[in-house]
């Protein structure tokens, strides 16, 4: 699988993977202090019929870390810089948590070339704002104490009977992120609000989530008409690596609801939201 690299709009490299030659990409966007490794899965379930990208957001996995600027639109930057990297016409964006509201600023950034967002276990507190004296003290409890805030950040996630392999798997790959970059990050994301950005486009918004924090389907659409979700029963924050047969036949699913083909000349994905 090639593995090239490419650079953020402040000069940042961005590493990312790709597979498959379709017309039609599917970009997946990992969550905070993650990397793009979660998608593994994904390169090998649909890179025969799409081209598969993922990539690591600035400061995670293999991308560089020396940001000045963080938050959810230079995140966003790093996703259209890859988009253009690969030449991408067409693209379904697929973000996990923090990846949703990412997925949805590079959407606003390259409208022309989105043709749906698809969320994994996000969204679900769209139209709240980000309270920055409670994101402060994140940052703050995670400098003096990174793993016991990582540790306390995981059992909100993940549920107790959770394979202790794979805990110890994504704890391990959170780990790797430097204490610095979490701090920097979480403090960008003060006063930020998803819905707000969700609002300005008018593309269909799906979610394929866990059952571990509540998805409010109603309320997401006051915000974004036409929203829908799938909720996964005894599942965390992670469907993707918790029940990948069941996530990857979620999501090539809802691929086939929303008409999204592997070529310009076939079908295009409903641009109505509904």
């Amino acid at each position: 699988m090639p593995k090239p690299t490419t650079t953020s709009f402040d000069g940042v490299p961005i590493a990312y993977s790709v597979s498959g030659t379709a017309e039609t990409a599917l970009v997946f966007i990992h969550g905070g202090m993650s990397n793009r490794s979660d998608w593994d899965g994904q390169h090998i379930a649909f890179a025969d019929r799409f081209r598969v990208i993922a990539l690591d957001l600035a400061g995670h996995g293999e991308s560089g870390r020396g940001r000045q600027e963080w938050g959810m639109a230079p995140f966003a930057r790093d996703v259209v810089a890859v988009m253009d990297a690969e030449k991408v016409s067409r693209a379904v964006l697929i973000g996990n948590s923090l990846g949703g509201p990412v997925a949805i600023e590079a959407a606003l950034l390259a409208p022309e070339r989105v043709l749906a967002i698809i969320g994994v276990d996000t969204l679900q507190d769209l139209g709240r704002t980000i309270d920055a004296n409670a994101i402060n003290r994140s940052a703050e409890e995670w400098q003096k104490d990174p793993a016991g805030s990582l540790d306390r950040g995981l059992h909100m996630l993940l549920h107790d009977d959770t394979d202790p392999s794979l805990y110890e798997a994504i704890r391990r790959r959170m780990a790797q992120t430097p204490p610095e970059v979490v701090c920097a990050m979480y403090r960008s994301f003060a006063g930020y609000n998803a819905g707000a950005a969700a609002a300005k486009i008018k593309l269909p918004i799906r979610c394929i989530c866990g059952d571990k924090i509540p998805m409010d389907v109603e309320a997401v659409r006051r915000v974004v008409p036409g929203f829908d979700a799938v909720v996964l029963r005894n599942t965390g924050h992670y469907p993707m690596l918790e029940c990948p047969t069941e996530f990857n036949r979620r999501l090539e699913r809802y691929l086939d609801e929303l008409g999204v083909t592997p070529f310009a000349s076939a079908a295009r994905a409903d641009s109505s939201g509904g």
